[in-house]
């Protein structure tokens, strides 16, 4: 009985078991399959040790200049070879200024050359001998200079009566004007400032004889630098070419090629310089002699001629010798007239600095108006007029031998280029 009983169990069991395996295929088949979800691997953790740190140290400087920046050293370099040049150019210039006569001297006696050499070139391509050539050319020179001197003097001496009655005339009027003009002075305030002149010219007067005799020195410098000019144009006309090649013998063997072609270069821009500035002078003399005459202002023909040889410094000399003729117009026409005068002034420096100079001698002298400026000052703080008439030629002669070097100096190096070159194929 009891197993009967268990063997029934059992087979409800198993009944019941294959059943519910039944059902949970049937559901199975009806649900779409679930795919099982990956399970993420676990992270895997890796030791790493740090690395001892180890220190960079440059390589030592085999010698303390190697140690020394490489900008601190180009330039201690350069300073030092710039004060050398400095101190070589102090020397010099003090050598000049000593030797200030002769170098005024010699450099005039150049731009009178470059002035008269084209004549006595023609002269000697037309079969006349260099010696009666230089001679002929030389005098000319020299009997033109005289005749304007002449000029000069006989009008001034023709016109000075009138002159000094129209500057008195001019003093009494400003005097008037001082009283009655917009100053409201007195007379007694400028008796006064007359007493006052007269008192510091009398206590002034070992000065004054001091200045007398240092005149009559300067006159005896400027007298032997004019016969010492003359001297020197004459043979630069007669005899320039073997000059020049004795000068270019003096210098080193390697600088001789160089210089040789500088040379003609600086010397046809030393003439077209001459020649463009004493066409500049005549046409700004011309103009303002005109316009003085038309104003009615005594010694016209003179004050041009003063004119012309102020132009010789460029852009400021004609402005600057033409107040001579605006006090000149003050004192014997009045304020007006020295007005106009001053406009004309201005008119014809407009005139010069703004066409003759770039249409004559732009071509010729490639130099800027500020490095004309700068030089006039400069040559005038050196050598006072003379320096101011030389700077910008001196100027511009070294600025056409400087290109001459730097573009020979390009050619030769592109042909040791090509040199290389072919010499590498």
């Amino acid at each position: 009985m009891a197993q009967g009983w268990w063997i029934s169990r059992a087979a409800v069991r198993l009944g019941s078991a294959l059943q519910q395996r039944a059902a949970a295929t049937a559901a199975t088949a009806e649900r779409p399959e679930q795919l099982p979800v990956p399970r993420e691997p676990a992270p895997v953790v890796v030791e790493v040790k740090p690395e001892p740190v180890r220190e960079f140290h440059a390589p030592r400087p085999a010698t303390p200049a190697e140690a020394v920046p490489w900008g601190l050293r180009v330039a201690a370099e350069s300073t030092w070879r710039l004060l050398l040049l400095a101190g070589a150019l102090y020397l010099l210039f003090r050598v000049v200024d000593m030797l200030r006569l002769v170098a005024f001297a010699v450099l005039a006696a150049l731009l009178i050359s470059a002035l008269l050499e084209p004549t006595v070139s023609w002269l000697r391509r037309h079969g006349v001998p260099r010696s009666l050539a230089a001679a002929g050319t030389f005098l000319s020179g020299v009997a033109g200079i005289g005749l304007v001197g002449w000029f000069v003097v006989w009008q001034v001496t023709t016109n000075l009566h009138s002159v000094t009655d129209q500057v008195q005339e001019g003093v009494e009027r400003i005097r008037d004007w001082l009283v009655t003009g917009p100053l409201h002075l007195t007379q007694q305030q400028i008796t006064d400032f007359a007493k006052q002149i007269s008192a510091a010219i009398g206590t002034n007067s070992e000065q004054i004889t001091s200045a007398g005799f240092t005149g009559v020195t300067i006159a005896v410098e400027v007298l032997t630098g004019v016969v010492l000019t003359a001297f020197t144009t004459f043979f630069l006309l007669y005899d320039g070419a073997r000059i020049w090649g004795w000068a270019l013998g003096m210098l080193p063997r390697q600088s001789r090629y160089a210089m040789a072609g500088a040379g003609p270069k600086a010397w046809a821009t030393l003439t077209a310089y001459v020649r463009g500035t004493v066409c500049v002078a005549f046409i700004d003399a011309l103009c303002i002699g005109i316009g003085i005459q038309l104003l009615g202002v005594q010694l016209a023909l003179p004050l041009a001629v003063i004119v012309f040889l102020g132009a010789f410094v460029p852009l400021v000399g004609a402005l600057v010798t033409g107040t001579i003729a605006v006090l000149i117009a003050l004192v014997t026409q009045g304020p007006f007239t020295a007005l106009m005068v001053m406009v004309v002034l201005v008119a014809v420096q407009q005139i010069e600095g703004h066409l003759l100079q770039p249409l004559i001698l732009g071509r010729a002298v490639r130099v800027h108006p500020l490095a004309v400026v700068l030089g006039v000052a400069a040559g005038t703080i050196v050598g006072g007029i003379g320096g101011a008439i030389v700077s910008v030629p001196l100027i511009a002669v070294t600025n056409t031998v400087v290109v001459h070097l730097r573009r020979r100096a390009a050619a030769g190096q592109q042909v040791f280029e090509a040199l290389e070159a072919a010499r590498s194929q």
